[in-house]
């Protein structure tokens, strides 16, 4: 197996509005998540989330520690969020199996040394940050999900949410991770459009078919930039940054927020006559 990494430095807003189409994509995008036989980090400075993926391609993966954590274990100082977007997998903690099936995911608090990934056809989309208190490792499977019917067919935005962390669900220090996936026909995701300066937040798109794609829009209200997004690619939003799109088809993604609130109407609405 192989371990890598990258890291991407904070922008602040004014610096981003002056940037073209391939700096944008160099700082925000991340396209190489998921290698097989491989787990791949990408490690930001936006509330020091990591997001990766790991694909075991019939051979376990084991979680090793990569240099900016500066842990021995990459999960000293650190828990876990690991959700399955392949086949049904299997991951093992500490010597203790889960089977994580298709769209289920696993939380894996700060302290498990030995953390392995499993199954042949499984793709596990992984999200970690900071962490202050060990908390139970938990297995989240999407029908226990708090499962909200949000939009509308005349506005193009009828989609499914289901938030895996609630106060129902797991106990974490940071991380909250929810899945949004639309009907036939809607492609809006996310707007009206808000920002939350408290916490930063990723988007992994997939469910995509090869000719398809997402415009996700980004940057400050009265500022915004766009990045092209196919199948099973992720992108970072900053704080500052709005964080909307639309497919040219139906498409399924998973949230993920890190930072100093979790609360998910902690949020600044933005209107839609505010958007240039």
């Amino acid at each position: 197996m192989t371990t890598d990494f990258d890291i991407r430095f904070a922008i602040d807003p004014v610096s981003a509005a002056t940037m073209n189409t391939e700096e944008l994509r160099e700082h925000f995008l991340i396209d190489d998540l998921f290698a097989p036989g491989a787990v791949n980090w990408t490690y930001t400075h936006y509330d020091r989330m990591a997001v990766g993926g790991a694909v075991p391609a019939g051979g376990a993966l084991v979680l090793e520690a990569i240099k900016p954590t500066g842990t021995a274990n990459f999960l000293d100082r650190r828990e876990l969020i690991a959700a399955n977007i392949g086949e049904a997998g299997t991951i093992s903690i500490d010597g203790q199996d889960y089977a994580v099936g298709s769209r289920d995911m696993l939380y894996v608090g700060m302290g498990a040394k030995d953390v392995r990934f499993s199954g042949k056809g499984a793709k596990f989309y992984l999200l970690s940050a900071p962490a202050h208190a060990s908390h139970p490792t938990k297995l989240i499977r999407q029908g226990d999900a708090k499962r909200l019917e949000m939009g509308s067919q005349e506005t193009a935005n009828e989609r499914t949410i289901f938030q895996f962390v609630n106060a129902d669900s797991v106990k974490t220090c940071q991380l909250v991770v929810g899945l949004t996936s639309f009907a036939p026909g809607s492609v809006w995701n996310t707007m009206p459009a808000h920002v939350h300066d408290r916490r930063m937040e990723a988007y992994l798109y997939f469910d995509l078919k090869p000719d398809a794609f997402v415009v996700h829009l980004m940057g400050e209200p009265d500022e915004t930039r766009h990045i092209i997004m196919r199948n099973e690619e992720a992108v970072i939003s900053p704080p500052w940054s709005i964080h909307a799109g639309a497919g040219t088809g139906s498409y399924t993604f998973i949230w993920a927020m890190a930072g100093d609130n979790i609360d998910y109407t902690d949020a600044e609405k933005v209107g839609m006559d505010e958007l240039l």
